[in-house]
């Protein structure tokens, strides 16, 4: 993405000369920090990649948390990236990449898919706060994955919705099958791509894409070495 586009391109007339108004204030500490005024998404994606570089080494974090960084936020927020992640207690993405308040606009669910809700977060966090990259985050050992996988095998059952949860990941599985290797990680990426791709078509990332101010990757953390793997970015 070059950066003479405008981050923000989707919004308004009024919309823009308020969040231009805002911008200074609650933009990405670290991207301030970097001397990025409008991260590109290779911007955007070095700053993950040094984030968790450093969450791997075991440096100390220093996330912009402070109260001066609050008040600045309260004024508006210009995440730099979108994090699609999975709800599971051990992959918080803040944590992962080392990252403050404002700094990336995440939703999780169990097995990182995509529904309503997901999906308009994920459109809100591109076409109006103009994040210049998306990330699907799937993981090691994903307990979703993992009960998609007993159906496909098993014909297992799971009690109330999470049945009906787990089904978005089951094509995956069966997209996995047949592959070498353990069938519950090839699974995990296979989710990740599937839900990359299918980004890419809805029309609204499609256009940004299009247009230059964003990119989709997927991505694979693994739960022992704490590892970030960009699938589509390596």
């Amino acid at each position: 993405m070059s950066s003479t586009h405008s981050r923000r391109t989707l919004l308004g007339a009024g919309g823009a000369a308020a969040f231009a108004a805002s911008l200074p204030l609650g933009a990405p500490a670290r991207a301030q920090a970097a001397g990025f005024v409008d991260p590109t998404s290779d911007d955007a994606l070095a700053m993950l990649r040094e984030g968790n570089r450093a969450f791997v080494a075991g440096e100390p974090a220093r996330p912009e948390i402070g109260p001066e960084r609050r008040a600045a936020l309260a004024e508006g927020q210009s995440p730099f990236a979108v994090v699609l992640s999975c709800s599971d207690s051990r992959v918080p993405p803040e944590v992962l990449f080392g990252m403050g308040l404002g700094e990336i606009f995440v939703i999780r669910n169990a097995g990182n898919t995509l529904g309503v809700a997901a999906l308009g977060s994920i459109e809100y966090g591109v076409a109006v706060l103009g994040a210049p990259l998306v990330v699907v985050l799937g993981h090691e050992s994903c307990g979703a994955v993992k009960a998609a996988v007993d159906v496909v095998e098993q014909n297992a059952t799971f009690p109330g919705d999470i049945g009906e949860m787990i089904q978005p990941i089951i094509p995956a599985v069966l997209e996995a099958q047949g592959g070498g290797g353990d069938l519950l990680d090839r699974s995990v990426r296979a989710n990740v791509d599937r839900v990359a791709a299918q980004l890419r078509g809805e029309p609204l990332i499609a256009e940004a894409i299009a247009e230059g101010r964003t990119r989709v990757v997927g991505a694979r953390y693994d739960l022992d070495e704490g590892r970030v793997e960009f699938f589509d970015a390596e």
